[in-house]
C-alpha cells in the first residue's frame, strides 16, 4: 500500500494514527524519508539551497530494492534519518515482514521501481495555504528552521516539485483523500479495510 501526496498534506500524522491501530507482526510501514542521500550529494536550486523537494535527492534504487526485500518476506536494516540534525543520533532501524507493508513518501508513485509494486495507491491532498501552514509548523517549530527559509522552500521547492511531480499522478491513485480539516472518516475506512484483510489471512 502507497501513501503519498504533497508536502505537508499530513501524511505522517495520518501514517502514525493508522499504524497505531494494529501490532508490527500485522503492518510495516517504510518510509521515504530514511533513503535522502546524505547532505553534501543533495541537488543545488539555482541559487545554491540546498533542494530536498525532488527525486534526485532520493536513493530510489535502494528504497526499491528494499522493498522488494520485504515483499518477498525478507527483512532488512536501514540507518535512521535524521534530517540533518547535528543533535540527533541516527538509529539503525529495522523492517520486518508483515501481511499489510505500508509504504509512504512524495515519489512512491513516481519512481517507476516503487510504483509497480503498490497494490493499492493513496493520494493524501490538501490546500496550498494549509500546507504551508502546516510546513511552518513543522520546520519552524518542531525543526528549528528559520521563517523566511522555509518560505523560500515552500515557494521555490514544495510547490513546484508538487505542481511537476505530484499532482500529474493524483488521478492514477486508487483512492484521494482530503485533509484540509479531518481524515477521520478515511482512516476509519482504510483501518476497516485493513483489518479485513487481516482476518481473511488469519482465517
Amino acid at each position: 500500500m502507497g501513501i503519498t501526496g504533497g508536502s505537508a498534506s499530513g501524511k505522517t500524522m495520518f501514517l502514525n494514527a493508522l499504524v497505531d491501530r494494529f501490532t508490527r507482526e500485522e503492518v510495516c510501514l517504510v518510509s521515504q524519508d530514511n533513503y535522502y542521500y546524505p547532505i553534501e550529494q543533495q541537488p543545488l536550486d539555482q541559487n545554491g539551497v540546498t533542494n530536498f523537494d525532488t527525486p534526485a535527492s532520493i536513493d530510489a534504487k535502494a528504497f526499491s530494492d528494499d522493498l522488494g526485500k520485504i515483499k518477498s518476506g525478507k527483512s532488512f536494516q536501514r540507518l535512521e534519518y535524521t534530517f540533518n540534525n547535528p543533535g540527533a543520533k541516527p538509529g539503525m532501524l529495522e523492517f520486518c515482514p508483515a501481511p499489510i507493508v505500508v509504504v509512504e513518501g512524495l515519489f512512491v508513485m513516481y519512481f517507476p521501481e516503487v510504483n509497480k509494486l503498490l497494490d493499492l495507491r493513496l493520494f493524501i491532498d490538501a490546500k496550498p495555504h494549509v500546507k504551508l501552514k502546516r510546513r511552518i509548523i513543522r520546520d519552524k517549530v518542531e525543526r528549528g528552521y528559520d521563517l523566511d527559509d522555509v518560505l523560500y522552500r515552500f515557494e521555490k521547492h514544495v510547490m513546484p516539485t508538487y505542481d511537476k511531480y505530484l499532482n500529474p499522478l493524483k488521478e492514477e491513485a486508487d483512492i484521494v483523500i482530503p485533509n484540509n480539516r479531518s481524515f477521520d472518516v478515511a482512516l476509519e475506512v482504510l483501518s476497516g479495510f485493513i483489518q479485513s484483510k487481516l482476518d481473511k489471512i488469519k482465517n
